[in-house]
């Protein structure tokens, strides 16, 4: 790990400025991602801006009749929290899916949706990897590609996204609050934080330089019912092959979202409106672009049983 400097905020605003205005600076919360990659030095901030005493760990509901969820409250404490359980059953079920105990005791909302891919050529410094080294090449367009994404993808990387807890709050239509370095508030809806990579895999997200998550604000309750289904190698502890979180109404209506099988949560409203009760007719519709490789080509079989499973399960 290469050495760094240090200083703990006073205020969001005080963090954003701290971040925009240091040469190579990073926000530090829970940590659970970032010292990983900073021991692997993938990531080498030169600065490093503590979050954690900043106020921003608070569940609250809105005035609109929903639910503003800190920055900073650990994914422990959202799966636990009686609203978040009662009326937003799939987030909690979408956050204990994810990473172990432990992990959920330190990881944060804000933290858990700006997590990097665990594409294994992310990770090997040894390969080239146009995430970690922008123009270097894609390891995993000719490699081991089982696990990694299948539709949103470019001919610069296959990466997916890791997050469950990010494809429950796509599938709520969640708006991420931000504090700018211009002291400004600004809000963002979940669809457009995370980035496709096209030709700049590097660029994962649509924040600015400083910008600094606050909070995830969630729309009034959807009622219905609430499934997340996440299909993986193994049951104690592994990220996504495939996942489905859905809202199924009495109607028959239903909203879907999916993890595991592109480089962001991924959401196909026209074909969720136009397929909800047809896993086949869903699946093509939501994989109708998809450019799988040989090796992760079962995705789109899987996902086409994991969503008749979603249908048909009499989960509340």
């Amino acid at each position: 790990m290469r050495q760094f400097t240090y200083e703990r905020a006073a205020t969001p605003a005080a963090a954003a400025d701290a971040v925009a205005h240091h040469e190579n600076a990073k926000f530090i919360a829970g940590g659970t991602n970032l010292l990983d990659l900073m021991k692997l030095e993938i990531e080498t901030p030169a600065h490093l801006v503590d979050i954690n005493h900043l106020g921003l760990d608070t569940i609250e509901a809105t005035p609109e009749g929903g639910l503003r969820i800190g920055a900073l409250v650990r994914n422990t404490d959202l799966a636990a929290n009686r609203t978040v359980m009662e009326h937003y059953p799939v987030l909690s079920r979408a956050l204990v899916a994810g990473a172990s105990g432990q992990l959920r005791n330190k990881a944060t909302t804000a933290g858990n949706l700006l997590q990097r891919t665990r594409c294994p050529y992310f990770y090997d410094t040894a390969q080239p990897c146009n995430k970690r080294v922008p123009g270097s090449g894609c390891s995993a367009l000719g490699g081991f590609s089982r696990n990694l994404a299948i539709v949103g993808v470019s001919n610069a990387c296959i990466a997916q996204h890791p997050s469950d807890m990010a494809v429950a709050m796509r599938l709520l239509d969640a708006v991420v609050e931000v504090a700018s370095a211009d002291g400004k508030t600004k809000h963002m809806p979940i669809a457009n934080l995370h980035r496709l990579p096209g030709d700049t895999p590097h660029v994962e997200n649509a924040l600015q330089k400083g910008d600094m998550i606050t909070s995830v604000i969630l729309p009034k309750p959807l009622g219905g019912r609430h499934i997340y289904r996440k299909v993986r190698d193994r049951a104690s502890y592994a990220f996504a092959t495939v996942s489905v979180a859905a809202v199924i109404q009495q109607d028959g209506s239903g909203r879907f979202a999916f993890g595991g099988i592109a480089p962001k949560p991924w959401r196909v409203e026209s074909a969720e409106r136009a397929h909800a009760s047809d896993p086949k007719r869903l699946t093509d519709a939501v994989l109708a672009d998809a450019r799988p490789t040989e090796q992760n080509r079962f995705k789109v079989a899987l996902l086409e049983r994991t969503i008749a499973s979603v249908l048909t399960s009499r989960t509340l």
